[in-house]
């Protein structure tokens, strides 16, 4: 069936480079050809997948038994003429005939999570928990999603505060710096007088103070301590009784002021027996309930004098024995707010740091102004010695240069002979230099004139008799 045509032998008819059988050229099988020489040259490789260059159209080649023209013409090349031409490479370049092209495989398109997903991945994300797929999906979502970013940030630098190589206590005067930031800095809306400012101040950070401790501290023992005649006195409390203790005395503004004594109409006037009165009338030992009234009523006494203006500051506060100006008497409440906060941080154990600078200037000046009227009374009761000269009221006479060191110091000069003589350098026949704080300290009755850490010159007996007179200061 498949013999040559016109007597011709099929021997010759392969010598001759003729493959026609019954007029039909035979073509052979490129791809058996070249798998002959090199079996992996054709075989399919998948193209990369960024921006493939398009592929100019090419014609598909004819089927395998099916004439081209090429092949009518007699320009066909045999299979192993192509193989040799290119070394066993494509032979796309060499002749009409090539092997159909391999399309890659189709590329699934990445469909990216929800919005919803990708933000709970955040938390994982900031803690190096995620996958590489998942990491890379939020990392795209944040290049375009601004909250979600931020978000990031913040998670980012809470993961820094994890690391054990750093102590998460906070500062314990953390607090007392932010409150001090934001009472110097923040503007009242009522304007507080300026003499009003220590007393403000002071009683804003006693209440920090007594909003951080527990219930139970509130009846942690506290001991006051002040000065009588020549030694020195204390009294057993609790924290409750110590706000007990500031409300009442501060009970003595509030009635100059035609407020409320919160002891009643007929309560005593003078500070050691308004307090015995209210420790002694409680149906119940004091509690944290007793913050409150004393938070309110100091609020009422700067809000009063806030709108009472200038005038209030005059105003005659009587503490039974003797009377302050209205101005004097806030900042003498004030002095004695810082100390018995000072005696209840201790009781505590809570840090508390002194007074700023500006207000702790003005406690000393008005215990520099009140010390010639407490040397008089101790001389007056045998505690004192005599005076040297008289002097006229306004007159210069004898002085005591008291200097006080640190933050809020500075030098006063303390008449010795007379309250109403006026204190001069050129007159001065003592000095002594204490700390401010100490000097507090020592007013407050805390601290005994023998152990007044104080620098002294001069004489020995003035020195004596002021450092005795700044500790009869102290009062319960």
């Amino acid at each position: 069936m498949n013999g040559p045509l016109d007597g011709d032998s099929g021997g010759d008819d392969r010598e001759r480079g003729s493959d026609e059988v019954r007029g039909v050229p035979r073509i052979p099988s490129p791809r058996h050809a070249a798998d002959d020489l090199h079996p992996d040259a054709y075989r399919p490789k998948r193209p990369p997948l960024p921006k493939r260059k398009p592929q100019p159209e090419r014609e598909t080649p004819p089927a395998h038994g099916t004439p081209s023209e090429a092949e009518i013409t007699g320009d066909a090349q045999t299979a192993p003429e192509a193989a040799e031409a290119t070394g066993g490479a494509r032979a796309a370049e060499a002749g009409p005939v090539e092997p159909a092209p391999v399309e890659p495989a189709p590329v699934e398109a990445t469909v990216a999570p929800p919005h919803s997903v990708l933000r709970s991945l955040l938390g994982a994300w900031a803690l190096s928990a995620c996958s590489a797929e998942e990491t890379a999906a939020v990392e795209d979502h944040l290049g375009y999603c601004a909250p979600c970013a931020e978000e990031a940030l913040r998670l980012r630098d809470a993961v820094g505060l994890l690391h054990t190589d750093r102590d998460l206590d906070l500062d314990p005067l953390l607090r007392f710096r932010v409150l001090e930031n934001c009472l110097g800095r923040r503007p009242a809306r009522i304007p507080v007088p300026d003499w009003a400012d220590p007393y403000d101040a002071e009683t804003a950070r006693l209440d920090a103070l007594l909003r951080d401790i527990g219930d139970s501290e509130w009846h942690a023992p506290v001991r006051l301590k002040w000065f009588e005649g020549e030694r020195q006195i204390s009294r057993r409390t609790t924290v409750a009784g110590v706000i007990g203790h500031l409300m009442t005395v501060d009970g003595l503004v509030a009635t100059a002021l035609g407020l409320d004594d919160p002891l009643g109409p007929h309560a005593p006037t003078l500070p050691a027996e308004r307090t015995e009165s209210f420790w002694s009338t409680a149906d119940l030992p004091p509690t944290g309930r007793i913050r409150d009234p004393w938070r309110d009523q100091s609020h009422t006494l700067i809000r009063t004098v806030s709108f009472a203006g200038r005038g209030v500051a005059e105003l005659s506060v009587s503490y039974g024995s003797f009377a302050l100006p209205l101005q004097d008497a806030l900042l003498d409440r004030a002095f004695e707010c810082w100390i018995h906060a000072d005696d209840i941080a201790d009781a505590v154990d809570y840090p508390y740091a002194p007074p700023s600078g500006a207000h702790l200037n003005r406690m000393i000046d008005l215990a520099a102004r009140l010390l010639p009227a407490a040397l008089a009374e101790r001389r007056r009761a045998g505690l004192a010695g005599p005076p040297q000269h008289l002097i006229a009221a306004g007159a210069p006479g004898r002085s005591l240069h008291l200097e006080v060191e640190g933050s809020g110091g500075g030098s006063w000069y303390i008449a010795l002979d007379s309250p109403a003589a006026v204190g001069s350098p050129d007159k001065s026949v003592a000095q002594v230099a204490l700390d401010g704080v100490e000097f507090c300290k020592l007013v407050a009755g805390h601290v005994s004139p023998e152990e007044a850490a104080a620098g002294q010159d001069g004489d020995r007996e003035a020195i004596r008799d002021v450092l005795f007179a700044a500790a009869a200061l102290s009062r319960l």
